[in-house]
């Protein structure tokens, strides 16, 4: 039997293939790269430091035992040449890529002679929405783990390519493009998502601050708490779980009010979707996606293209 390493998305799925008896030995990857800056090298000090600072200024609950968390599990996938085969279990989303792209960037460094393979959630068979992991039953996580699909050089070395432009300050870079001819089904959907997450050259809003708009225009929310769950349910390729979501909620709530037991829009927010109304300047605060600041470009929606801001 071949020596497996398996490296997991989160706690809750490792749980899950241990309980099932999924054969190997286990990491679980607990970083959400897709937040904050970030460093090519996940096994510098730089990196280490850059990622503590992140989570001290906006996760402080979470930035204490860093080096427990993820620098333990790290150290798991630095030992890779002590197995055959690595497989990684991420999903169909942003929050998942980005993660995937940096665990195989590491995975790369490190010089690994071995099998990489990916098992990847998102379309099943018969079903018209996209599923993580962790909403597939036993029998469907075995379908997708038997087909599972081996990682070529080509597709190692996009996965280390776009890694390495995510966290350089050039944004432009990013193509969907160059994963059309991947391994990677969603990847080239994450990467336009990605560039989504820049404000829009009209209004200075991104896709999902937009959204979180429009559902409270469409639906009967009634609470913040309600609204986090709508947009967790409609955010699309984000793969954003609720502290983000909710922290995404306070910075907009200059925009909505509750009005007789119900979130409703104020005049600007309204003029913002009907008038394209700009609030590019109000909205700036200090974000970094990756190596870019969020603020220093913007997206235009016509062309799909990302240019420096004015």
């Amino acid at each position: 039997m071949k020596k497996t390493l398996h490296v997991t998305n989160g706690d809750s799925l490792n749980d899950r293939l241990l309980t099932m008896k999924i054969d190997g030995d286990y990491a679980v990857w607990r970083e959400m790269l897709c937040e904050g800056k970030t460093i090519v090298d996940l096994a510098s000090s730089a990196f280490r430091k850059t990622r503590v600072s992140f989570f001290k200024n906006k996760y402080p609950e979470q930035a204490g035992d860093y080096d427990e968390k993820f620098g333990s599990q790290l150290a798991i996938i630095a030992d890779a040449h002590h197995y055959e085969e690595i497989i990684l279990w991420f999903e169909y989303d942003l929050f998942c890529h980005i993660n995937m792209l940096a665990c195989i960037s590491f995975i790369k460094s490190l010089g690994y002679k071995g099998s990489v393979y990916l098992v990847c959630s998102g379309r099943v068979s018969g079903e018209k929405d996209l599923f993580a992991l962790s909403q597939l039953s036993d029998k469907q996580l075995l379908i997708h783990y038997k087909d599972k699909v081996l990682l070529n050089n080509h597709d190692l070395f996009i996965a280390d390519d776009l890694w390495r432009l995510y966290c350089g300050k050039d944004p432009l870079k990013l193509d969907p493009k160059r994963a059309k001819d991947s391994n990677f089904t969603y990847l080239s959907n994450c990467i336009s998502a990605h560039k989504e997450r820049f404000p829009s050259v009209i209004t200075g809003l991104n896709t999902l601050e937009t959204n979180m708009l429009r559902l409270i225009r469409k639906y009967n929310i009634k609470t913040p708490h309600q609204l986090c769950g709508y947009m967790l349910n409609y955010q699309g390729y984000y793969g954003y779980g609720d502290i983000q979501i909710k922290k995404m909620i306070t910075r907009m709530s200059p925009f909505f009010t509750d009005t007789e037991g119900r979130l409703t829009l104020t005049e600007k927010a309204n003029n913002i979707l009907d008038n394209s109304y700009n609030v590019f300047k109000e909205m700036k605060y200090p974000c970094t996606l990756g190596g870019a600041s969020k603020y220093e470009y913007v997206y235009n929606n016509d062309n799909h293209q990302l240019t420096k801001a004015q």
